[in-house]
């Protein structure tokens, strides 16, 4: 890559999840120079950084300062969120969404055979509209799978009216060829179709799998089982790009969605700003935690300065959630009202399209959290404590090694790896432990080790080891680094046990040096503690994240035999209604409650069995 980047992608890419999204470019602290929006950020992001970008990338990549995200629940809220951003900031780099030309729409004409298109203008057309898109990207690549599950002409009635023979749309699936002759039965089918089409962009999903699930029903029963395939593979593809919308004609939520999340000495509070259903904007907010006055309630202080601020006036929600409670809600909301003339509530206990803000707003808190965590600059102040602590120098690589197990059931044995400017995942693994008894943490942390060193002349050596667990657990690593570690060329890593401290509460775990015994006690405001603790953390969530996709596999053909209340005909109106029993696994509750003969505390059910520890 020509171009001098100053900016630590490499750092920051790691922190990015694979989710759809909005993300803000910005060349100092204030000034956006780009908005994008995402079907996967990190793909996304990721290749602005590659080696063979065009010029405007490599401009547009050589002013970066930093980059910032907002999750959303789809890419067409991200697609929302981007143009919302765009008209707000103006980023010199964006040129397709900052004017304010008319929305485009699909349209659905009339005739005897109805055709899909894409418009733009005023309504002067006689046929029926849908829309608006937020942009005509989005308008074309609904066009285009709309062309994938339904197979209704696109072209146009120029075209149409002087076909004598099938195109090559028709010849690959994608038309079912009203141009030609076509039969009372192809006809009817063609209709269908047509209708399918129309309640889909009215968002009457469930009404479109019903009917395609009936029809498919009657021509297996017929024995036409050529057409009952081809309903069966429209109905897959359906549900497979079907999607739960938190965005609906109905849902009319004004609020502002506030989550907290902190870690070592840093608190992110998130804010999604809910305006008529739709997110049109996010921002997290980064701070320290008060080390002095340990009563404060940072959240409730953040609350009080960020709603009485004056820069609030005219941009206040009806209402207030928050994932954490408020000391005297009941204060800031009469001062609300006396400063502004304004009238709001405040809850923290919220159900259904609220709830899934809060979610979302959780997971936005979180990440940039970890951006933070992540930063270069936090990284090697962290380092270099650790190296002051353990009278080291030069720390290069650090390895955590975790057990995971329910009851003893399927155990699984976690590798992160952490490098000087944070976590290096190419080197993360996972062990599948077999061969010991359930439940024996010595023997499973004793195989893990003699797999991951079998060989110490090749592969990288870490410096440290850190040990999730007590001094049994310790003992264990030093018998098997003793045992591996003979030859005086190789070093021998530095074993340090991560023990957990009274009530299990962080910031008061013990460190044990290896060999030596001795302890170490540090203050959650040390830096050498938060980078332990971020290694600990990181260790811990890889190694049940493996337990889990191991035990979820391991129970796939027997999954739904092992819920109660689950007989034969439940499981094949689940089956049958879903798709398969991923789609099953894969299911909201919602979801599962709209499935015949399932209710919605049968629903709550199987998803508690399917996403419990």
């Amino acid at each position: 890559m020509a171009a001098s980047i100053s900016f630590d992608y490499r750092s920051f890419l790691k922190t990015v999840p694979n989710r759809p999204g909005s993300y803000q470019m910005y060349s100092d602290e204030n000034t956006v120079i780009y908005v994008g929006k995402a079907k996967d950020l990190k793909k996304r992001l990721s290749s602005y950084f590659l080696k063979d970008v065009n010029k405007k990338t490599l401009a547009l990549i050589s002013h970066i300062h930093h980059i910032e995200f907002t999750i959303t629940f789809s890419e067409a809220e991200a697609l929302i969120l981007e143009n919302n951003l765009i008209k707000k900031y103006q980023p010199h780099y964006n040129i397709l969404l900052r004017d304010d030309k008319s929305y485009p729409y699909l349209i659905l004409t009339k005739g005897k055979h109805p055709a899909l298109h894409y418009y733009r203008g005023k309504k002067r057309i006689d046929c029926e509209y849908f829309g608006p898109y937020p942009d005509a990207k989005a308008a074309k690549e609904s066009l285009k799978l709309l062309q994938n599950l339904f197979p209704i002409r696109q072209c146009t009635d120029t075209v149409y009216k002087h076909r004598s023979r099938p195109c090559l749309m028709a010849q690959i699936g994608k038309c079912l060829a009203p141009c030609v002759q076509m039969s009372d039965e192809q006809y009817e089918n063609y209709l269908s179709q047509v209708n399918y089409v129309r309640m889909f962009l009215k968002g009457q999903n469930q009404d479109v799998l019903n009917s395609l699930t009936q029809r498919m029903e009657i021509h297996s029963n017929a024995l036409e089982f050529e057409m009952a395939a081809k309903l069966r593979d429209q109905l897959l593809a359906l549900r497979r790009v079907q999607e739960s919308q938190s965005v609906s004609s109905e849902c009319d939520i004004d609020a502002d969605v506030i989550a907290t999340q902190s870690a070592q000495d840093i608190i992110c509070n998130h804010v999604l700003y809910i305006r008529q259903g739709r997110i049109i904007a996010s921002r997290s907010y980064l701070m320290t935690k008060n080390s002095v006055d340990t009563d404060t309630d940072e959240f409730t202080a953040f609350i009080e300065q960020y709603y009485l601020s004056s820069s609030r006036v005219g941009i206040l929600p009806k209402e207030i959630i928050t994932d954490a409670k408020i000391n005297s809600p009941e204060v800031i909301i009469e001062a609300v009202k006396e400063q502004f003339n304004h009238s709001l509530t405040i809850s923290n206990s919220v159900r259904l399209d609220r709830a899934k803000y809060l979610k979302l707003a959780k997971e936005n808190a979180n990440s940039a959290l970890l951006i933070k965590l992540a930063d270069s600059t936090t990284a090697k102040r962290r380092i270099d404590s650790l190296e002051k602590l353990l009278n080291m120098t030069g720390i290069q690589h650090m390895e955590c090694y975790d057990i995971s197990h329910t009851q003893g059931e399927l155990t699984v044995a976690s590798c992160v790896s952490f490098n000087r400017e944070g976590p290096d995942t190419a080197n993360y693994r996972r062990f599948n432990i077999d061969g010991i008894t359930p439940g024996d943490d010595f023997a499973a942390m004793d195989q893990v080790l003699n797999r991951r060193f079998k060989n110490i002349k090749e592969g990288i050596i870490p410096d440290i080891i850190f040990i999730d667990g007590g001094k049994g657990q310790l003992s264990q690593a030093e018998n098997v680094i003793s045992k591996l570690f003979t030859d005086p060329d190789v070093k021998k890593p530095l074993l340090l046990a991560v023990t957990k401290g009274e009530g299990r509460k962080e910031g008061l775990e013990t460190f044990v040096v290896g060999y030596t015994r001795e302890t170490i006690n540090l203050s959650l405001d040390d830096p050498a503690m938060q980078i332990v603790l971020h290694i600990r953390d990181e260790s811990h969530r890889f190694a049940i994240t493996g337990h889990r996709n191991r035990r979820a596999k391991a129970r796939v053909h027997s999954a739904l035999e092992n819920i109660e209340g689950i007989g034969p005909k439940r499981r094949q109106a689940l089956l049958k209604h879903l798709g398969g029993i991923r789609e099953v696994m894969n299911a909201s509750v919602q979801e599962l409650s709209k499935v015949p003969s399932i209710s919605k505390e049968m629903a709550e059910l199987i998803y508690e069995h399917f996403h419990s520890l």
